[in-house]
């Protein structure tokens, strides 16, 4: 039974899946459906948060919108996700950064990681 789920699980994973982490700042191009026509919305904040494995794994991405913060929650290899673009690295030292969510202005920034 147990392969029989890995075996469909592996069969929805994506092959290419960018490269990022928690503090980066990315661009992600959604899917959004409007009755019955599609287009690609752009969405860019910095990923405060990545869980699960495998399909299931999903990241989140905060944004400042006009003085409110906006966060989105999207499965990693949903076909509803389109691309993550990196715009920039950001230097994280854990895993969550929901500190980030009482932060205001310059001081919700995350510092670039320079290699």
């Amino acid at each position: 039974m147990n392969d029989i789920i890995k075996n469909i699980e592996a069969a929805q994973l994506k092959a290419e899946v960018a490269d990022f982490k928690v503090g980066d700042t990315v661009k992600v191009s959604a899917k959004v459906k409007e009755g019955n026509r599609e287009r690609i919305q752009v969405f860019e904040g910095t990923v405060i948060k990545r869980q699960g494995g495998s399909n299931r794994e999903t990241f989140t991405v905060r944004k400042n919108s006009n003085g409110v913060g906006v966060e989105k929650t999207w499965p990693l290899h949903s076909p509803i996700v389109e691309k993550i673009e990196v715009v920039r690295h950001g230097k994280a030292r854990r895993a969550k950064l929901y500190y980030l969510r009482d932060r205001v202005g310059k001081a919700a920034r995350v510092k670039e990681l320079v290699k």
